[in-house]
């Protein structure tokens, strides 16, 4: 175990990403100018399997500890085992907060929040909008408050960036009685969005305040249009199965689709579920993997129509955007596609040509900040996404204020 005598004086936050099959953590330390470092990181994959793993590295990304089960665990026993091992690494050391990534806050929260009891309560009355992330999230929140009731907890919430979108932009051509139960536009990944619109401000202010798309492609994978700074579009809608093609989850489909399986496929409500989120998207048209390097490496035709289909989808939804933005300054990409795949950046690019993207080949192959020609009528940045850090800055900053009104009430 690392020993932590020399973080003593500090104040650390805890963020823990609970996702269907893992529970992810960052541990942050305050320093004395305020800024956040992020002292170690990782978490249990494999939850729900019979081998479930947890690793943990240290701020260089070193592989400090790591612990394998031959059982399926459930839940509550993985998760006292993380808090465990957080606890003796921050030994004599406590935390300040934990902050949790929550996906989604309805039309009750556009703003990171502190965890009462009420508002608690009102975010289990958010579960069918998110049926497979909330629960799980809600369960370790519960879990830490009955062991530290104490303990100040945040949820940050991935719809939160998207306040800004118009209200028009926001409707379904629904009856409004739907609309007014929630059925209404969202938008996802804002926590990835928030980040870097804040980084590209300490880079170019100009791309930071114009009109700017930012492409988060991963495993999950959505696009946020921006104007002076503020989310005006995005490609996820009520769910986060909405808009680009990702690892196994389809993107944009016609709901006549889910009539069709419905009626003539006898599949229900659980079979669309598990078909729309894990078997779908790169996995499903390729029918090899879900991973973009997997496709990359593969002769197989099937391979080459995902990969196409990919950025297809994306040269779309990018000129869907720009004409929700009136224009386009700049384009960046982040997340694991985004950052680590020159060749799906130019296959992207080369497709946008028409739209003012001019790539620098040697730049992108390079991985650099800016790919873009100095002539190029519209900058192209690479900038990686660092969500965990997001949220324990909210921490931060709302922990401060929780500890104020406490002292007050002493």
């Amino acid at each position: 175990m690392n020993d932590a005598h020399h973080l003593s004086g500090q104040r650390f936050f805890a963020v823990i990403n609970a996702g269907s099959s893992s529970l992810k953590y960052s541990l942050f330390a305050e320093t004395d100018d305020g800024r956040l470092e992020r002292k170690t990181d990782g978490g249990i994959e494999g939850i729900g399997s019979d081998k479930p793993y947890f690793i943990a590295y240290d701020d260089d990304k070193y592989k400090m500890d790591e612990h394998r089960w031959t059982t399926c665990e459930p839940l509550e026993t993985l998760l006292a085992f993380l808090i465990e091992w957080i606890e003796n690494f921050l030994a004599p050391n406590h935390l300040s907060a934990v902050g949790h990534r929550m996906l989604h806050g309805g039309t009750l929260y556009d703003e990171p929040i502190i965890v009462t009891p009420e508002i608690l309560e009102n975010l289990r009355t958010l579960v069918p909008l998110a049926p497979l992330h909330q629960p799980r999230i809600l369960k370790v929140i519960d879990t830490l408050a009955a062991r530290y009731p104490g303990l100040c907890q945040i949820v940050c919430f991935d719809t939160s960036f998207h306040k800004t979108n118009p209200p028009i932009s926001r409707l379904y051509g629904l009856p409004q009685s739907l609309t007014d139960k929630g059925l209404q536009r969202y938008g996802f990944h804002g926590l990835s969005f928030e980040y870097v619109s804040m980084e590209l401000k300490h880079i170019d202010m100009h791309a930071a305040m114009g009109k700017t798309i930012i492409a988060h492609l991963g495993s999950g994978a959505s696009m946020c249009a921006m104007v002076g700074g503020k989310s005006v579009a995005s490609t996820m809608g009520f769910s986060a199965l909405d808009g680009l093609v990702m690892g196994t989850r389809c993107g944009q489909l016609d709901p006549g689709v889910i009539l069709y399986l419905l009626q003539y496929e006898n599949m229900n409500a659980h079979d669309l579920e598990t078909l729309l989120y894990q078997e779908s998207g790169l996995l499903g048209v390729s029918g090899i993997s879900n991973d973009v390097r997997d496709l990359m490496a593969s002769d197989d035709p099937a391979a080459k129509t995902a990969l196409e289909l990919f950025v297809y989808r994306v040269v779309r939804e990018t000129g869907s955007l720009a004409a929700a933005c009136g224009g386009l300054d700049a384009f960046v990409f982040t997340a694991g596609i985004g950052e680590r795949s020159p060749e799906i950046r130019a296959a992207i690019c080369e497709q946008l040509d028409w739209l003012g993207l001019e790539l620098d080949e040697r730049a992108n192959r390079l991985g650099e900040l800016k790919i873009s020609t100095d002539t190029s009528p519209v900058s192209i940045w690479i900038l990686p996404t660092f969500e965990e850090l997001m949220i324990a800055r909210h921490g931060a900053r709302l922990s401060a204020q929780y500890e104020r009104e406490r002292q007050k009430k002493a």
